[in-house]
């Protein structure tokens, strides 16, 4: 079973709501026609119901909500809007105004409000829009003081099952912190090290990535990663975590041994913490690339409630993927 089937597998035994703000989008349509026939999650479409159906797809088992039809839901959301962003200066004509007319807004407000789990968006507009809705109104998980983004990679195709868990791992953060300091590289970690037992099932074994391992050079780069390290292992004394480490000893038993002979991680980790966005994006890049592994993402994750962004370049088999990981998400955090 690949990934995404897990992921289905997963969904299903728990459904979840999920809003698709972009119902103007075919690719979303189809995607959503597919997880209503294989039973995935239950789904909320944003737009008019007859010009939504008129597409051509099976989407009869989908709830529609457009806001122009629903002027109490636009009303009661806008009000619960304005109490939220009072204090950022938006006025209750501005938080109507921005329901009626911004498709992402309403969705996350559905969210929040409790009458979906979670939301998928992205197809049709930039990173920057999707998130931006999250972060004013849902905010961090408690607990959580950042949002990052991870690439689920799996490797089992190539590789034999040779790493990670079972030849999945998690690289992490590949999408929104572009330098992270040591606290953020800490909250990164422990993020991504929820999301792994939360999507795969099994143990995190995190390795904080570097050009050096335990000592073999100097650089503040180096010092960063030593930081973060020491600072997740203050707070969670039980994590699975060492660095820093190179990418080889965090990966090969044979190099662990020799590089770093003592560490319970090196050789063993799934879940693989960059020091950088340049690092992380470029480094699930050439394993999808020239490895030929499957990438899954970017995934948010430290959200309150899963919100998720797609690529504009996505198919719908793309949308369904991360349709089922977002269900997967709102069962953990339910």
């Amino acid at each position: 079973m690949n990934f995404i089937d897990l992921m289905k597998s997963k969904a299903k035994q728990n459904k979840k709501t999920i809003v698709l703000p972009e119902s103007a989008d075919t690719r979303t349509l189809k995607a959503a026609e597919i997880i209503l026939k294989e039973n995935i999650a239950n789904l909320i479409l944003i737009g008019n119901k007859n010009q939504i159906l008129s597409q051509g797809f099976e989407l009869s088992q989908a709830e529609f909500i457009s806001q122009d039809q629903d002027n109490k839901k636009i009303n009661d959301l806008a009000n619960k809007l304005y109490e939220l962003r009072k204090n950022k200066g938006m006025t209750l004509d501005q938080a109507h105004d921005l329901l009626l007319n911004n498709n992402l807004y309403f969705g996350v407000m559905l969210v929040k409000e409790g009458l979906a789990d979670g939301m998928v968006a992205g197809a049709i507009n930039s990173t920057a829009n999707v998130l931006r809705p999250s972060l004013q109104i849902l905010k961090t998980a408690p607990g959580t003081k950042l949002v990052s983004g991870i690439f689920v990679m799996d490797t089992r195709k190539i590789n034999n099952n040779k790493f990670g868990h079972d030849g999945i791992l998690i690289f992490a953060d590949c999408a929104i912190n572009q330098n992270p300091s040591p606290e953020e590289l800490a909250e990164i970690a422990k993020s991504s090290a929820k999301s792994f037992r939360n999507l795969i099932g099994a143990e995190p074994i995190v390795a904080m990535l570097s050009h050096s391992t335990k000592g073999s050079a100097k650089h503040a780069d180096i010092d960063k990663v030593i930081s973060a390290t020491e600072l997740i292992k203050k707070d969670n004394p039980d994590f699975l975590i060492d660095g820093e480490l190179q990418l080889d000893a965090a990966v090969i038993d044979s190099v662990a041994k020799i590089k770093a002979k003592d560490s319970q991680v090196a050789g063993k980790a799934n879940v693989l913490i960059f020091p950088d966005l340049d690092a992380a994006n470029i480094g699930y890049k050439l394993v999808q690339r020239f490895g030929n592994a499957e990438a899954y993402g970017p995934i948010t994750q430290g959200i309150a409630k899963p919100v998720n962004d797609l690529s504009r370049g996505c198919s719908a088999e793309d949308i369904v993927g991360v349709i089922a990981i977002t269900a997967v998400q709102a069962q953990a955090q339910a």
